[in-house]
């Protein structure tokens, strides 16, 4: 595919801050020159905020731990919220499992947030998602752990993985869930680099 993107630039155009392999593979369907750097920052998330401006504040502290100055950083971090309790990732299998538990037979929000930085200018931007869950077995719940696909995701789950199995419906930006919300993000870059 020919890139769409014009601006000439010795360097790449976009560098990721994450180390999501689900990003990285999400970003190749923008077909923009980008490199991967992985913020060292602790998550905290910020009860106080809406949901939005939560996943947001946390992405613009990944992009802000990336110093660079010529390309545009991108930072993006997802929430996921259920009953009034907000979900990021499992430190463990014992927390992995109480999410879990939480979200069997019910309905959460995930919330994306995106942070475009270059310099001092920025593009705070979020996306959002419904998700069902069928009712879950704790003996289910024990065999998903066992996958190891729980852990370093938001509510312990990765939608396109075998989690797919405990999925009802669906409403919203699917790849918000994933972690990147690409019709978004297209939008902003069309904008940015073009």
């Amino acid at each position: 595919m020919h890139s769409m993107w014009t601006k000439s630039t010795s360097i790449p155009h976009l560098i990721l801050a994450s180390g999501s392999p689900r990003r990285q593979e999400l970003m190749k369907l923008l077909d923009v020159p980008f490199v991967v750097r992985v913020p060292d920052i602790e998550e905290i998330l910020d009860d106080t905020l809406s949901l939005a401006e939560a996943a947001m504040s946390l992405a613009r502290q990944k992009a802000e731990a990336i110093d660079e100055k010529r390309a545009w950083v991108l930072g993006c971090d997802t929430i996921v919220e259920v009953n009034g309790h907000r979900l990021g990732k499992p430190v463990d299998a014992a927390d992995a499992a109480r999410m879990l538990a939480l979200l069997g037979g019910t309905t959460h929000r995930v919330m994306t947030g995106c942070c475009l930085k270059q310099d001092e200018t920025y593009h705070l931007f979020h996306q959002s998602a419904t998700v069902t869950f069928a009712p879950l077995e704790d003996a289910e719940i024990a065999e998903y752990i066992g996958t190891g696909e729980p852990f370093g995701k938001a509510g312990a789950y990765a939608i396109q993985g075998y989690a797919a199995r405990f999925i009802t419906s669906i409403a919203g930006d699917y790849y918000a869930i994933m972690g990147l919300p690409v019709r978004a993000l297209y939008q902003h870059l069309k904008e940015l680099l073009r």
